[in-house]
C-alpha cells in the first residue's frame, strides 16, 4: 500500500453521503444492524461489484504489542493521510490483514476490504462521537438496534445476560465491526495482546471479522471469494456495494 495522494474518488467520498440499506434483514451470526452506523460514500453507477486487493501493508521492522505492531509506522501515516482512515483504525486493519496473511495465507484477504466493513459499520469506530483510544478501545461503546423483530430487523433474543450489550431482553450488536453477542461467542479473540477480548476493541473486533471472514470463504483475492465472503458477513447487495465502493475508494487513493 503506497501513500500516494487522494484520488478524486475520495474526494467526492467525502462530500456526499447515501444512506445505507434500512430494509435489510440480518442474517444469522452477521453482524450488520440497518440504519446503524457509518457515512456511506458515493456509490458509483454501477457500484463496483467486489474489491481486488490493495498493495500489502508494509509490516514493521520490530514489531510490537498485538495486531497494530505489527504495521510500519511510516506506512500508517502515508496510508491514513491519503485514505482519511485514522491511523489507530487502520492499524487494526492492516495488521489482521498481515495476521491473516501469516497464519492463512490462502485466504488472500486484504487491509482494505477490511476498512470497507470497518467504515460501513461504524464509521472507523467514529459512530455517533465515538473515539478510538490509543489501546484501540472505542468509548462510548457502540450498540445496535434491539434485535426485536419488525421491518428490516431480525429477532434474537438475549444470548448474553446483557453481558455484552447491556440488553437482557435482546441481542444487539455491539463495537466497532457490529458484531452480535453470538458472533462473538464463536470468534471471540484477543487481537490487541492485552489479554482481554473484547468487541468493543478495534483489534480484537477487526481480528475477529477477519477470523470470520476467511471461515466463509478463501480466496477473498478474486472476486468469487470476495463476494462469496462479504455476503456471508452480510447478505444484502445494498451492503456489499458499500463496502466495495469504500474499499476499492481506499485501494485507488493509495496508488502512486
Amino acid at each position: 500500500m503506497r501513500a500516494a495522494p487522494r484520488t478524486i474518488l475520495i474526494a467526492a467520498a467525502v462530500l456526499v453521503a447515501v444512506g445505507l440499506v434500512a430494509t435489510a434483514v440480518l442474517v444469522f451470526l452477521a453482524p450488520r444492524v440497518p440504519g446503524m452506523p457509518g457515512a456511506s460514500p458515493v456509490v458509483e453507477e454501477p457500484a463496483p461489484t467486489w474489491a481486488p486487493p490493495a498493495d500489502p501493508p508494509v509490516a514493521a521492522a520490530e514489531p510490537g504489542t498485538g495486531i497494530a505492531g505489527l504495521v510500519d509506522a511510516d506506512w500508517l501515516a502515508s496510508t491514513s493521510a491519503a485514505t482519511d482512515i485514522p491511523e489507530r483504525a487502520l492499524a487494526a486493519y492492516a495488521g489482521a490483514a498481515l495476521a491473516k496473511a501469516a497464519s492463512m495465507p490462502e485466504c488472500g484477504l486484504s487491509w482494505n476490504t477490511i476498512a470497507g466493513i470497518g467504515a460501513t459499520e461504524s464509521d472507523h469506530g467514529r459512530h455517533g462521537g465515538s473515539e478510538v483510544g490509543v489501546d484501540g478501545t472505542v468509548t462510548p461503546p457502540i450498540y445496535g438496534v434491539p434485535l426485536a423483530g419488525g421491518e428490516g430487523v431480525e429477532y434474537i433474543a438475549d444470548s448474553d445476560g446483557g453481558v455484552l450489550d447491556g440488553d437482557a431482553e435482546f441481542d444487539r450488536a455491539v463495537g466497532p465491526f457490529q458484531l452480535i453477542p453470538q458472533t462473538w461467542r464463536n470468534w471471540h479473540t484477543d487481537g490487541s495482546g492485552d489479554g482481554v477480548e473484547d468487541p468493543h476493541n478495534i483489534d480484537d473486533a477487526a481480528m475477529a471479522t477477519a477470523n470470520y471472514l476467511c471461515r466463509v470463504s478463501i480466496g477473498i483475492d478474486t472476486e468469487t471469494g470476495w463476494i462469496a465472503a462479504v455476503s456471508g458477513f452480510n447478505s444484502p447487495q445494498s451492503y456489499r456495494d458499500t463496502v466495495a465502493t469504500y474499499a476499492v475508494s481506499y485501494a485507488n487513493s493509495v496508488v502512486e
